[in-house]
């Protein structure tokens, strides 16, 4: 086990839920947070990113 990664949250796609490192086996999760809240919104935190990233490639793409 990875121990850099003991105590860390995820979220796990397969389970749809939070899980704690040391108790999952998924290779389908979204991770590592610090906190299990932070883990909870990890597909809010993804969403969110790349709406941001998308904003910021159309106003590149608008200064050419």
């Amino acid at each position: 086990m990875a121990k850099d990664l003991e105590g860390t949250y995820w979220y796990c796609l397969d389970h749809h839920r939070v899980e704690i490192f040391e108790k999952t086996d998924s290779q389908n999760r979204i991770g590592p947070f610090n906190t299990p809240e932070e883990a909870a919104g990890a597909l809010q935190t993804i969403a969110d990113r790349e709406k941001r990233y998308e904003e910021e490639d159309s106003a590149w793409e608008d200064d050419d």
